[in-house]
């Protein structure tokens, strides 16, 4: 296994996980490409709840702000990618490669938590992610929360890719802070949050699996019930389009706009009507 094993990004990810709840569990759960790290809270006999992070530098641990009032009602397994920050560990050269393999893997980790069928949430990439997931696998998918998901039902904006781009191309700590200053406007950031996002600049991460957007046809297709939140001050997407063509073209969707809050500040800064909408949701 090709696991991480930088002592200050430990330090920044453990400083962040003891922000979630006291019951939280650290889980390993071997799948073809490697362990998957998977942060776990609530009942056990609760129905599960899978939840994907960002892409770049986020790892499973920023979703402390909600993991609570989430654990409540579901028992919640947070996931670290394999072969991006966190403490998942890679077999060898061995990532996921393609949609198929994304899902493959997916399916890999619920298997070995135990789980037949979950609801399945995701912020930004995690979101592109859980929904390539319930259309390649919907038997596994039991409901669908995409919080301001990229490339799904819309483009990203050529300014953010622009300053994007440094970070893209050298990543280092101080490009990471330059752009989420950027992207969230200066907002109030968890300093915490924001050492971790650093710290997850130096991870030797692997080229994340990308490919255009969900066919249509497909999405009219989903039998599954979806939320869609979108933040109102992103840069990385028009949101008003975002809403428009998800409403388009999903059967079942519910969307709603978070104000005041941007693309990169979720999902740790989010309003609290984003655990409202969340707990309205899954509670169906």
């Amino acid at each position: 296994m090709t696991g991480y094993d930088d002592e200050a990004f430990r330090v920044a990810y453990d400083k962040v996980m003891a922000k979630w709840p006291p019951d939280r569990e650290a889980l390993t759960v071997p799948t073809p490409f490697g362990e998957t790290h998977v942060n776990a809270c609530g009942p056990r006999d609760a129905p599960p709840l899978l939840l994907l992070p960002g892409g770049g530098t986020a790892t499973s641990a920023s979703w402390y702000a909600q993991a609570a009032d989430l654990s409540r009602i579901r028992r919640v397994y947070a996931v670290d990618l394999v072969g991006a920050p966190g403490l998942s560990a890679r077999a060898g050269d061995r990532h996921p490669r393609t949609v198929a393999d994304l899902a493959h893997w997916l399916d890999a980790v619920l298997d070995g938590l135990g789980v037949p069928v979950a609801d399945v949430g995701g912020h930004s990439y995690g979101a592109w992610i859980a929904l390539h997931h319930a259309l390649l696998s919907p038997a596994r998918v039991r409901r669908l929360f995409l919080l301001d998901p990229t490339q799904c039902f819309a483009g990203y904006k050529a300014a953010y890719l622009l300053h994007a781009l440094p970070m893209l191309l050298r990543p280092a700590p101080h490009r990471v802070r330059a752009f989420l200053e950027w992207e969230t406007g200066r907002a109030a950031l968890d300093p915490d949050w924001l050492r971790l996002q650093e710290a997850g600049a130096r991870f030797p991460a692997v080229r994340p699996v990308t490919s255009p957007r969900p066919a249509p046809d497909a999405l009219r297709a989903l039998e599954k019930p979806v939320l869609l939140l979108v933040a109102a001050s992103s840069r990385t997407h028009d949101p008003t389009e975002v809403v428009a063509r998800a409403g388009a073209l999903l059967p079942h969707v519910r969307t709603a706009v978070l104000p005041e809050v941007s693309h990169h500040a979720l999902p740790h800064a989010a309003p609290d009507a984003l655990v409202r909408h969340l707990i309205e949701f899954l509670s169906g």
